[in-house]
């Protein structure tokens, strides 16, 4: 089982190094992070984590897991079309 929230703030943390990503990480129930394209009012995620440590979308695509943070957080740009920093 993984520590949830400093799983979250590392993948924040990646995910914050795409220049067009706003980023924030939510407590509760279930933890989250919600991103979003500074430029645009539709690309917008929250992503989770499983137990097992998989990084998923609200729609349940599987982004990576916390073994490779950085990896995850570049397919949620991917995903969100911002640029890297």
């Amino acid at each position: 089982m993984v520590d949830t929230m400093s799983c979250l703030e590392r993948f924040a943390s990646a995910a914050r190094t795409h220049m067009d990503l706003s980023v924030q990480v939510l407590g509760g129930t279930p933890a989250c992070v919600r991103a979003r394209n500074r430029f645009s009012d539709t690309l917008k995620e929250v992503v989770t984590i499983t137990p097992e440590g998989a990084f998923i979308t609200s729609w349940g695509y599987r982004l990576g897991t916390a073994d490779n943070v950085d990896n995850a957080a570049a397919r949620l740009a991917y995903l969100l079309a911002a640029m890297p920093s």
